[in-house]
C-alpha cells in the first residue's frame, strides 16, 4: 500500500502539473462542437438541425438561436420520457442504462438520464480532483490509505432495460476496479438502503479501516462521525482514524458545519468543495487558497450563464425566452448568474436550477449562491439564498448558536405578511432579538427587502428547533443520507405542513 502511495504521489507530481485548467473559452467551444457533432443524428439533433449548426460560420450563435432553453419539465415531457419507455437515440446516441433520481428540494423526484459518456466524464473529473491534490501538499502515504465515500445506496433499482438510483450511488457502483481496495465502506455496506443500518455497520467496521479522506454531504457525514465516536467510545474521530486529513464536501455549503466538525476531530482537516449534481460533475475546488470551485470546462459539459435579475427569471424561477445567455468568455466576475448546461447525457441548454457567481474568470472558478426557485419574492422582498445564508451566518456569530440548518417562508398571518424562519441549533437565544438582528441585516444588504419592509412585509418571526428534528422530517418525507438536501425556502402551504410535523415531535 505504501509503495502504491508513492507511485500515485509521483504520478500526481508529474501529471498534475500537465493537467492544469485549460483555456476555458477555447475548451468550451470544443466541447460544444464535439457534443453537437455526436448528437447530430439523434431525434433532438435532427429536430434542431445540428448538422446545419455545425456548418454555420458561428456554430455557437446558431446553437443558441436554434435550440431553446429547457427546464426539467420541458426536457422530460418533450424528450426524456421516451427514454423511460425504451426508445434509443433520443437526445444522445444509444440507449439508456441509468437514470439518476434527483433528490431535488423543489419538486418530486426527477429522472435524469446518465449515459455511459457521462459516467466516464464523472470518472475523469474525479481523477482530475485527485490530480489537483498535489496543490494541497499531502504526504505520499496519504495516497495508499482508505477513502470513505458516504452516499446513497449502490443497490440500484432495476427497471426493464435500465437501472435507477441517486447519482452518488450510480457513481459508486462504477468505481474503477483498481480503486475498490481503497473504497470504504465497501460494496456490501454501500448497498444498504436503510440509513440507520448503514451508519451502524460503518461504526462497527470503523476500527478495521485506515481512513485518510471523507466524502459526502456535511450533515450526513457529521451524523456518521458522531455514531462512530459514540459506538467506539472515542473522544474524537482521530483516535480511530489517525491518518484522516481530507474531507471533500458537496451538495451544500460547508461553512455552517465547521464549528461542530471541529469538535469531532483531533486535528485540523483539509476541506475541499465539490459540485456533483444529478446532471453531472460540474466543478471542484482545485487549490487551497480559495473556497471557489473550478468548472470542468473540458469534460462533457457546456456552460451558459443568464444574468440573475433584470427581469430574466419569472416568478416560477424559470429563465424567460428573451433572456440573454452568455458564455464563460462573456461573463463578469462577482455577478449572479443562472446556470445552464448542455451535457453528454443529452441535456440541452438545461436550467439546472442553481445560481452561481464567477469569482475568477481566468480560472473559470465559481461559487454557488442559491437556487432559482429558492428565493423569496412574495411581496417584493427579493431575497436570495445567498443573502439569507449571510444573515444566518452573522446571527450565528453574534449569538454563538452553532446553526446548521434553516428554512424560511413568507407567510400571510392575520392579513399581514411575515417571513417565518425555522432555525436549527442545539442552543437558544431570545427569538425577538434574533428576529430583529436578521431583519436589520437584510435591510442593510438588500434594498428591495428594505422597501418591502416599508410596505406589505410587516417583519420577521423566528423559531429555534433541534437540527435532529429537521433531519427526521427529511427522513420521513424525502430521504436520509445520500445527496438529499434540506430546502432553504418553502412555499407557504409546504412550510405550514413542515411546522406541523416539527410540533408533532415535541
Amino acid at each position: 500500500m505504501a509503495a502504491f502511495g508513492e507511485f500515485i504521489k509521483k504520478a500526481i507530481d508529474v501529471y498534475g502539473i500537465i493537467s492544469t485548467q485549460p483555456d476555458p473559452a477555447k475548451a468550451q467551444k470544443q466541447v460544444l462542437k464535439n457534443m453537437i457533432k455526436k448528437a447530430s443524428l439523434t431525434a433532438f439533433g435532427k429536430r434542431y438541425r445540428f448538422s446545419e449548426i455545425l456548418e454555420s460560420e458561428s456554430f455557437l450563435r446558431a446553437f443558441q438561436d436554434q435550440v431553446p432553453v429547457h427546464d426539467y419539465d420541458k426536457m422530460f415531457s418533450d424528450w426524456w420520457h421516451y427514454l423511460l419507455e425504451g426508445h434509443q437515440n433520443v437526445t444522445w446516441p444509444g440507449g439508456q442504462k441509468y437514470f439518476a433520481l434527483s433528490s431535488g428540494t423543489t419538486s418530486n423526484s426527477k429522472y435524469i438520464p446518465v449515459t455511459d459518456d457521462m459516467v466516464e466524464a464523472i470518472r475523469k473529473a474525479a481523477i482530475g480532483q485527485v490530480l489537483s491534490l498535489k496543490n494541497f501538499n499531502l504526504p505520499a502515504d496519504f495516497f495508499g490509505k482508505d477513502v470513505l465515500m458516504l452516499g446513497s445506496s449502490t443497490d440500484l433499482i432495476k427497471k426493464d432495460d435500465h437501472e435507477e438510483g441517486e447519482i452518488s450511488g450510480i457513481s459508486a457502483s462504477n468505481i474503477p476496479l483498481w480503486f475498490r481496495g481503497y473504497y470504504k465502506p465497501g460494496v456490501e455496506i454501500a448497498a444498504i438502503k436503510d440509513w440507520d443500518e448503514k451508519v451502524r455497520r460503518i461504526a462497527e467496521e470503523a476500527p478495521k479501516w485506515d481512513i485518510c479522506g471523507l466524502s459526502g454531504i456535511p450533515s450526513w457525514i457529521e451524523m456518521m462521525l458522531k455514531e462512530v465516536i459514540a459506538h467506539n467510545k472515542l473522544n474524537n474521530i482521530h483516535e480511530i482514524w489517525p491518518n484522516l486529513q481530507v474531507y471533500t464536501s458537496g451538495g451544500v455549503a460547508y461553512e455552517p458545519y465547521k464549528k461542530s466538525f471541529d469538535k469531532l476531530v483531533g486535528k485540523p482537516l483539509i476541506y475541499i468543495d465539490t459540485y456533483l449534481a444529478s446532471e453531472g460533475y460540474i466543478a471542484t475546488q482545485k487549490r487551497p487558497d480559495t473556497t471557489s470551485m473550478a468548472l470542468n470546462t473540458d469534460n462533457g459539459i457546456f456552460f451558459e450563464f443568464v444574468p440573475f435579475g433584470d427581469g430574466n427569471v419569472d416568478e416560477d424561477g424559470k429563465v424567460k425566452l428573451d433572456a440573454p445567455c452568455l458564455t464563460i468568455e462573456d461573463v463578469e466576475e462577482n455577478c449572479d448568474y443562472v446556470l445552464l448546461i448542455s451535457t453528454v447525457s443529452g441535456a440541452w441548454r438545461y436550467m439546472i436550477g442553481d445560481t452561481v457567481v464567477i469569482t475568477d474568470k481566468k480560472r473559470a472558478e465559481i461559487r454557488i449562491t442559491g437556487r432559482t426557485k429558492h428565493y423569496l419574492n412574495v411581496v417584493g422582498e427579493q431575497l436570495s439564498v445567498h443573502q439569507m445564508n449571510n444573515a444566518i451566518k452573522a446571527l450565528d456569530q453574534h449569538f454563538d448558536l452553532n446553526i446548521k440548518e434553516f428554512v424560511a417562508a413568507t407567510i400571510l398571518n392575520s392579513e399581514e405578511y411575515f417571513i417565518k424562519w425555522v432555525i436549527g441549533t442545539e442552543k437558544s437565544a431570545d427569538v425577538e432579538q434574533a428576529a430583529i438582528f436578521i431583519d436589520n441585516n437584510l435591510q442593510e444588504n438588500n434594498k428591495n427587502y428594505k422597501v418591502a419592509r416599508s410596505k406589505a412585509l410587516r417583519g420577521i418571526k423566528v423559531e429555534f428547533v433541534k437540527n435532529e428534528n429537521i433531519y427526521r422530517w427529511s427522513e420521513e418525507f424525502k430521504k436520509l443520507g445520500g445527496q438529499t438536501k434540506i430546502p432553504r425556502v418553502m412555499k407557504e402551504d409546504d412550510f405550514i405542513e413542515f411546522e406541523k410535523y416539527l410540533r408533532s415531535l415535541l
